[in-house]
């Protein structure tokens, strides 16, 4: 009896250690964590909205966030900013944006939206999908087809792009296109909805 009290009181003892030491870790660790993941933040900003001077974050009220939640058929709104120039004049917003569909799992994307609709860029945040097949979504080659483009929204071919809103799917990464593609159009929408009748003006 003696023996398995000692071997719970050393085990619970061991346990209580180890949670301490493990709290004490992520204390350590949190902090860098989340500079370097707002640092990475503020590179895709400025890589999707390169001609904004500062970016300033939106506060969406409950029945902002309740809208987008339905608009935007599963792709999550992350973040909205506004891009604003020298003088704080707004110039357009960068969204993130989180889909599911990706083949690897979620996909997050930073996104920059002129105030004429126009799509300044993407980035990618988080992107796991497969190493030389749907990764080549982060490539400058796949990402310029949506830069500079004013389209109600994108669409996915096989076949070649030869209309503005078309995108080449990368070859063996079909869903993976078609994830990205759609994130874009959820932003897009999100778009809509933050400058539109009832949603957060400029």
């Amino acid at each position: 009896m003696k023996g398995i009290l000692k071997n719970t009181l050393s085990l619970t003892v061991i346990t209580v250690i180890m949670g301490v030491l493990l709290g004490v870790v992520h204390h350590v660790t949190a902090e860098p964590i989340a500079r370097q993941e707002q640092l990475k933040k503020e590179e895709a900003y400025e890589n999707v909205y390169p001609s904004a001077e500062r970016y300033e974050v939106l506060e969406l009220a409950a029945g902002e966030r309740e809208a987008m939640d339905e608009g935007l058929s599963g792709v999550r709104l992350d973040e909205a900013v506004l891009a604003l120039d020298g003088a704080g004049e707004t110039l357009g917003y960068v969204l993130t944006v989180t889909t599911p569909e990706g083949y690897g799992g979620d996909i997050q994307i930073a996104m920059g939206i002129s105030m004429d609709r126009t799509l300044q860029g993407i980035d990618f945040l988080s992107i796991e999908e497969t190493a030389g097949l749907g990764m080549r979504a982060d490539t400058q080659e796949f990402k310029s087809q949506f830069q500079g483009k004013q389209v109600e929204s994108f669409v996915v071919t096989k076949n070649g792009a030869s209309q503005e809103g078309e995108i080449d799917a990368l070859s063996g990464a079909t869903i993976t296109s078609s994830a990205v593609t759609g994130a874009v159009n959820a932003g897009l929408t999100a778009f809509d909805l933050l400058t539109g009748e009832g949603g957060t003006a400029e």
